[in-house]
């Protein structure tokens, strides 16, 4: 990271957060999101973006055990290794270039249920929490079983 880093920030709660720009595709007003049974509480279901069908990950849920609205958000759609997914997310307009010298290495990566937060960046009167979205794939509980279903029901659309 000797360059530093270009990401999108978002909100979730009252706190800033970003992502790196190459795992960013888009930005997404929230369409429609089918509910699919015995998802965990932090996926509201799947969405079909550009033609792929992802799941839809909640942040809010994830971090604060409280589900966002879907007419106060947006999606940020992701690629991952292992998939493609849109996680909803408050608010989403800025893109950002972070000094490497600004980006902090936290100790919190190592708490399991954080290890998805890499660092954070110390902006003027800012703190922006850094996710990497291929640890938080990983992390969550449920997730292979999501990436599982996601590649049936790719399949079967082959078929």
């Amino acid at each position: 990271m000797e360059d530093g880093l270009k990401a999108v920030v978002f909100k979730c709660g009252n706190e800033e957060y970003a992502i790196s720009i190459q795992s960013v595709i888009s930005i997404e007003k929230e369409e429609k999101v089918t509910p699919v049974p015995h998802l965990p509480a932090y996926m509201p279901g799947i969405t079909e973006v550009r033609g792929e069908l992802v799941p839809v990950l909640d942040f809010e849920e994830i971090l604060y055990s409280r589900p966002l609205v879907a007419e106060e958000s947006k999606m940020l759609v992701l690629k991952t290794e292992q998939l493609s997914l849109a996680v909803r997310v408050r608010d989403a307009k800025e893109i950002i270039d972070i000094p490497s010298e600004r980006l902090k290495e936290i100790g919190l990566a190592a708490y399991r249920k954080t290890e998805y937060f890499t660092s954070v960046a110390q902006l003027e009167n800012r703190l922006i929490t850094i996710i990497d979205p291929e640890v938080l794939t990983e992390s969550l509980d449920g997730m292979k079983e999501i990436r599982d279903y996601i590649a049936e029901a790719k399949s079967q659309e082959i078929s």
